[in-house]
């Protein structure tokens, strides 16, 4: 799952420019859409502000420069990283139907695999840039966390094996559901929420 999802649910978040402006929740959301729309490498303040209905002055004024409003998105997707599992545990009495709701709202981030492919320009920042990863790798925990939360629960009510090796298995979901992501961001074939589904139900039905 990509490290920057927009903040949020998707199919709110993702709505075009807005004509009232934004606080810094929906400015960071802001920017994620730009992000999808143009990759990190060529977005400008001026394609944020389109999407948050700001001036670029108003965004360099808050922020800085261009690198300070994507090292502040890094961190609000960090600080923000568990709440798609947060929200899907509270609308669902099954940790394992949580564990499908929050995957198919990840899937409704990525609408073509060229918006995949500009969201996965940050992570060349990542790679390369110290203070991106340090954001990178808060996210990554936080995801973590969250899933081992709901395994746990998963075995707790029986709807895994009790034994299940729950570290590893948070880890197999994260491994299982980027590849489903990148495979279909290479093809194009099918649809990401089915694809998402699929390939955990199949990984899920392999624990002993």
């Amino acid at each position: 799952m990509s490290p920057y999802a927009p903040p949020g649910r998707p199919d709110a978040d993702r709505a075009p420019s807005v004509v009232a402006p934004l606080g810094l929740g929906g400015r960071l959301a802001a920017t994620a859409r730009a992000i999808g729309a143009h990759g990190p490498g060529k977005l400008t303040l001026a394609h944020v502000g389109a999407e948050a209905g700001v001036s670029p002055a108003t965004l360099s004024q808050r922020f800085g420069s261009k690198r300070g409003l994507l090292l502040a998105f890094a961190a609000g997707a960090a600080a923000d990283a568990d709440a798609p599992y947060r929200r899907a545990r509270a609308a669902h009495d099954s940790p394992l139907a949580a564990l499908h709701a929050a995957t198919d709202e990840f899937a409704g981030y990525m609408s073509t695999p060229e918006e995949m492919a500009n969201h996965l320009g940050m992570l060349q920042l990542d790679l390369s840039d110290p203070e991106f990863r340090v954001h990178a790798a808060e996210h990554a925990r936080a995801v973590d966390a969250a899933l081992r939360e709901l395994l746990t629960d998963a075995v707790a009510r029986g709807e895994l094996p009790p034994g299940t090796d729950v570290p590893r298995l948070a880890r197999h979901v994260q491994i299982t559901t980027d590849g489903s992501l990148l495979r279909w961001a290479l093809t194009g074939d099918g649809d990401p929420a089915v694809l998402f589904h699929d390939d955990l139900d199949h990984l899920l039905r392999r624990i002993p």
